[in-house]
């Protein structure tokens, strides 16, 4: 441990200034305007991990945004390790909320503000840097094998045919993958599971044009306002989901579960503070962990119509658009929750409007074991590395590769992640502290060390 934390004392401007050349590129794959800054950024990865000391780095052309794949294969007696991450991140709007711009990465208060200063960019390189730190201090326990996407934040359509195509390539005993967070630094944790993921579009249509709303307001249907009765009928009182057979499938914890789960430490005072809000919300019968981790959700992610510009156009819209997200748990099917949705969305649609649902991406949720060499590992590390227990906790986010990982290379994850749920992921200020960095740097090496020596 010495050793390690000697190497990052040592390093710490050097990976300080790295990452923030990283995070300098915009790599939003969701818009083809940064289409050269994503495809730079992969270019960057391929040379740090070639410095770093992996043999076999290749930028792997998809139909979308390159992956980028690097290898260092010491005995094929060893186990092997592969981490998955991504460069890719989401787009930085609105702007104007931002205290500094979002690509010129600013520390304030000991945390890194940045886009992707968390998600991943912040958390994937800590791996290229503990593998430079395992390389350089001929410390490497296992075989290590990289492969970083840069379409993540778009539902890594094309990572999947990556997989496919790539089986042998890939082979490895054990998926790393720091995507996540923890509920703290003084709490260190492991999250166990994810939710899954089905992301819709709706468009609701009323008259073939924009019309003037002195002269037709009152006789022809708003599609702003049907689509904002349509989406608040999505919940009952009790804010449950309506949509039929939503819940049919849902894996229910039992009581000592559910106890187990908010065993782990929660201020729900600080919580309100933190988001500035009077009260929590959410599914009656279920505290604010259950209902972020073990429960299912339907969230309207964006919504527009008419005119939204300065001063005022006095119009009733044509058109009216929603994006909504659904997180999904253990049983439950991206696939046909996406089907029920829309078509209960089209059966809830009165007759004066037109309804187009459209599917965008999804991922399955996954649970991934406790009881393995791997977690033990982690907890080992994370132990050795903080002074304390890991709690397991359940994630509420998405990660559509680990349950691809599961069914096509039959290999699980573990989610050693170093981030906070308050590092305003996919928000203005995302950021991501100094000192998480560091650690993860850290902390990284001892799982590879406690891997290799558990699996014998």
């Amino acid at each position: 441990m010495q050793e390690i934390k000697k190497y990052v004392e040592d390093n710490k401007q050097r990976f300080l200034d790295e990452l923030f050349e990283l995070l300098r590129f915009p790599s939003v794959s969701a818009d083809p305007k940064y289409k050269d800054d994503v495809l730079k950024t992969a270019d960057f990865v391929a040379q740090k991990l070639k410095d770093a000391g992996a043999d076999k780095v290749e930028i792997c052309p998809t139909a979308g945004y390159p992956i980028v794949y690097g290898e260092k294969i010491i005995d094929a007696g060893l186990p092997t390790v592969l981490i998955y991450g991504h460069y890719d991140v989401q787009p930085p709007d609105p702007l104007e909320l931002w205290k500094t711009p979002p690509f010129e990465p600013t520390i304030r208060d000991g945390k890194i503000y940045a886009r992707g200063a968390c998600d991943d960019k912040g958390q994937f390189y800590m791996h290229v840097k503990a593998f430079e730190l395992m390389m350089k201090t001929n410390t490497l326990a296992c075989n290590v094998k990289f492969m970083i996407e840069g379409e993540e934040e778009v539902g890594s359509a094309n990572l999947a045919t990556f997989v496919k195509a790539n089986t042998e390539r890939l082979k490895a005993d054990i998926v790393l993958i720091s995507d996540t967070s923890m509920i703290s630094m003084e709490n260190p944790s492991i999250e166990t599971g994810l939710r899954g993921l089905a992301y819709m579009e709706v468009e609701v249509t009323g008259p073939n044009r924009d019309l003037h709303s002195g002269v037709y307001g009152g006789a022809v249907a708003n599609p702003a306002t049907i689509l904002c009765k349509m989406i608040a009928s999505l919940h009952d009182e009790n804010n449950h989901i309506t949509v039929p057979g939503f819940y049919d499938k849902v894996l229910e914890l039992t009581l000592k579960e559910r106890e187990a789960l908010n065993a782990a430490p929660f201020d729900l005072d600080e919580y309100k503070k933190d988001l500035d809000i009077d009260a929590e919300w959410g599914e009656k019968g279920y505290t604010t962990l259950e209902r972020t981790g073990i429960r299912p959700t339907l969230e309207v992610n964006g919504i527009w119509s008419g005119y939204i510009g300065e001063g005022a156009k006095t119009v009733l819209p044509s058109k009216a658009n929603a994006k909504i997200s659904m997180r999904l748990v253990p049983n439950q099917n991206s696939t046909e929750i996406s089907d029920l949705f829309t078509k209960h969305f089209e059966s809830i649609a009165p007759d004066y409007v037109k309804v187009k649902v459209t599917p965008h991406h999804g991922g399955e949720p996954v649970v991934t074991p406790t009881d393995s060499i791997a977690y033990k590992a982690a907890e080992k590390a994370i132990e050795d590395s903080f002074g304390k227990q890991a709690i397991p906790t359940r994630g509420g986010g998405s990660i559509p590769i680990v349950a691809l990982f599961e069914d096509v290379l039959g290999i699980k994850s573990v989610l050693l992640g170093f981030g906070l749920d308050s590092d305003a992921l996919h928000s203005p200020n995302e950021k991501y502290d100094v000192f998480n960095y560091y650690k993860g740097i850290e902390t990284l090496p001892l799982f590879h060390k406690y891997f290799a020596e558990f699996s014998k």
